[in-house]
């Protein structure tokens, strides 16, 4: 669906040198809007999906930093003061796809910036327990870095008052806009493509479990690996990230690493394991509808977006501790064979991307012809 004619749109992204369900809804919104460039701090073709190849990126600055693809999180100040600078002059409508500070780039009063928020940023907003689940940053910070991030959250403030229109992805984060920000915002879940995926025959459906994620320490997969050593249980788990070592390095015989996959791949694993595992608190989360629409059951934590996506009894189940012991005990108690497969399908066709399209598309309409005012 293009925008409206003689619309011009701009995407910003924070940065493309991972792929990730950010990157993944990215590639959604360049779709709908074709024609609008893609603005982000840095871009790592080798490291993304082919469909940005295609795609007009522009990057900053950044973009020749040294090691600033391995090692972006470092320059954390530097995305601060590079995107609060970063004017984009030829764009009516910019969308920011945003849990970093790509949400700060300025406008002037002829544009108006809808910020469609993945979360506030979590290492300003939610320090630590991010720096907690971190290996490469120190468990405390000394007084000249926690002023620092003192001022960062102030500015962050700061640009939120500057931002047109929230949407959020969920609605936990929605009131963590509210809380942190003192703004409402709109929810428009995330889309999913959910007829690319379907449930397989019944004799092809394996006893492993699957996780399926980009490795990142605070995606907790060390907790669904733990539980599967103990109780002996085959967990396959699928992505690629900077926590990958020392994951296999607490593996056990049952546990298999098949790295990043694409997305035939993908589909086949997900429609022939016997659930999927969840044990993160993501701020959304597109691997439980993409488990649902291949019939598949989820076990997840009970926090953020999964509260919203899965109905306990009905298409998975909830542990409600981030603890290994309390995923053990609700191990026990699963029972992926009791779940309808047609359940799970027609759960997961409510986050479809037509809907989304259809959703989005006609908030950013309504928000831009009210900012036009009459013709």
């Amino acid at each position: 669906m293009p925008a409206a004619p003689g619309r011009r749109v701009a995407l910003v992204h924070d940065w493309l040198n991972q792929m990730g369900g950010a990157e993944r809804v990215l590639l959604e919104l360049s779709g709908l809007y074709p024609e609008a460039p893609i603005y982000t701090s840095i871009y790592d073709p080798a490291a993304m999906d082919s469909g940005f190849l295609e795609k007009d990126i522009r990057t900053s600055i950044m973009q020749v930093m040294p090691a600033v693809f391995e090692q972006h999180r470092r320059y954390l100040p530097v995305y601060a003061a590079t995107f609060a600078r970063w004017w984009i002059r030829d764009a009516d409508v910019i969308v920011s796809n945003a849990s970093g500070f790509c949400r700060w780039i300025p406008t002037d009063l002829s544009t108006t910036h809808v910020c469609y928020c993945l979360t506030p940023p979590r290492y300003l907003w939610d320090t630590r327990r991010y720096l907690a689940a971190e290996r490469d940053f120190p468990p405390t910070l000394d007084p000249a870095v926690r002023l620092g991030l003192d001022g960062l959250r102030r500015l962050d403030r700061y640009m939120a008052d500057r931002t047109d229109h929230f949407v959020a992805i969920s609605k936990a984060v929605a009131e963590r806009i509210r809380r942190f920000y003192g703004r409402d915002s709109t929810v428009i879940h995330p889309p999913v493509r959910v007829e690319d995926f379907a449930p397989a025959p019944p004799a092809e459906i394996g006893e492993h479990l699957l996780l399926v994620s980009r490795l990142a320490p605070y995606k907790r997969i060390d907790l669904a690996i733990r539980a599967c050593n103990r109780l002996g249980l085959p967990l396959r788990i699928v992505g690629s990230g900077r926590a990958e070592a020392d994951l296999k390095a607490i593996a056990g015989p049952t546990i298999e690493f098949a790295g990043r996959v694409n997305e035939q791949r993908l589909r086949r694993e997900l429609a022939r394991c016997r659930a999927v595992l969840f044990p993160g608190e993501e701020d959304f989360g597109l691997v439980p509808i993409e488990a649902q629409a291949s019939g598949r059951p989820v076990l997840a934590f009970a926090g953020g977006g999964a509260l919203e996506t899965i109905r306990a009894g009905e298409t998975g189940e909830f542990f409600e501790r981030p603890t290994t012991g309390a995923l053990i005990a609700a191990l026990q108690e699963f029972d992926a064979a009791s779940y309808d497969p047609a359940a799970l399908v027609e759960n997961a066709r409510g986050y479809s991307h037509r809907r989304f399209a259809r959703e989005f598309t006609q908030l950013i309409d309504n928000l831009a012809d009210r900012a036009r005012g009459p013709s």
